[in-house]
């Protein structure tokens, strides 16, 4: 579709056969969605539903980075404790202090964090405490 439009030929046509030519090659053939309703029908006008949209696609935050690192420890200790073995536990942890290293080291907006490292053998030994209690 990145040819120009020939002279002489109107938009409408021209389109047309755009969409034509689409159709042969089974461009509109099998696409997501296809049959199915669609969403948001039921919902009243926002004018900003294409922001919200984005920000929910690109999961975009919106909070200073000391109160989504916040978020993103609770999230983490909600997977932290349904791991399955220390070394995936001990993985985690690995992978949230230095997430929160970073943080801590270039947070200029907003509140001031208030986590410190993680003491990965803390951490383990509660894992394995909730395992045995679930067992």
């Amino acid at each position: 579709m990145t040819e120009r439009k020939p002279p002489g030929v109107s938009w409408e046509s021209w389109f047309e056969e755009q969409i034509r030519q689409a159709q042969e090659e089974g461009a509109f053939e099998n696409l997501p969605g296809a049959g199915k309703p669609l969403p948001d029908l039921e919902e009243s006008y926002d004018p900003d539903w294409w922001v919200k949209k984005l920000i929910r696609r690109e999961k975009v935050s919106v909070l200073p980075p000391a109160l989504e690192l916040l978020r993103q420890v609770e999230s983490e200790f909600e997977k932290i404790w349904k791991a399955r073995d220390e070394a995936e536990v001990r993985a985690r942890v690995h992978a949230l202090n230095a997430e929160i290293a970073k943080v801590n080291a270039r947070t200029a907006e907003g509140p001031p964090t208030r986590l410190g490292l993680l003491d990965v053998d803390s951490v383990v030994e509660e894992w394995r405490t909730r395992a045995s209690r679930s067992s």
